[in-house]
């Protein structure tokens, strides 16, 4: 599974692209951050971010996009600017028909130090080994978005295969319902999702 991973933000924002499967070992395919000049306007910053991102998209051709999900801060101002960019990447990623999964801070904190209160360095040093880097990626917004692509792909992969296995599933009772009923085909949409009555 290929995964690119954005942290978002106006004056940083981070990108990061990993490949990999759960249980296997990690590779890195690019890391980098986008930086726009805080005196310029909110339109032209996010052109530039999307410009970015699309690049990297076009490159690194990613099964999904991890994106960090905005959350509450005292500081509205920077709210505003990482939503704004989140956005963007989301948008830009749903252009394509990529999925989109949105992993909170402490979530991907806890899949990459098994920790959801670690900080900075201790995910940038965590990241640093499951790629089997020189260094630590910086600035840091590079490492998250690391982190983020490797959180997608240890839990991301898991999740996808159980929703597709689930979805067949339920495909497959509902045919299964619908060929045992004989009321019209009104009637059948009109039965729970499940495929209608005991089966027992």
């Amino acid at each position: 599974m290929r995964v690119m991973g954005v942290d978002p933000g106006l004056t940083r924002c981070g990108l990061g692209a990993v490949e990999g499967r759960p249980g296997a070992p990690l590779s890195l395919l690019s890391v980098g951050v986008v930086r726009t000049p805080a005196d310029d306007d909110i339109g032209s910053r996010l052109v530039v971010i999307e410009a970015e991102i699309e690049r990297w998209l076009d490159e690194i051709r990613p099964d999904a996009v991890a994106v960090e999900r905005v959350f509450a801060q005292h500081n509205v101002r920077t709210v505003m600017g990482t939503a704004q960019a989140s956005a963007v990447a989301i948008v830009c990623a749903a252009r394509r028909g990529l999925p989109v999964a949105l992993h909170t801070p402490s979530e991907v904190k806890a899949a990459i130090t098994g920790n959801g209160n670690a900080d900075k360095k201790q995910v940038g040093t965590m990241v640093t080994r499951l790629l089997r880097l020189d260094a630590m990626p910086k600035p840091a917004d590079a490492a998250d978005a690391l982190a983020l692509a490797i959180c997608h792909v240890w839990r991301g992969g898991v999740q996808h295969r159980l929703a597709d296995a689930l979805a067949r599933a339920r495909s497959g009772g509902a045919r299964s319902a619908a060929s045992g009923r004989t009321g019209t085909p009104g009637e059948v949409a009109a039965g729970r999702p499940d495929g209608g009555g005991s089966t027992r």
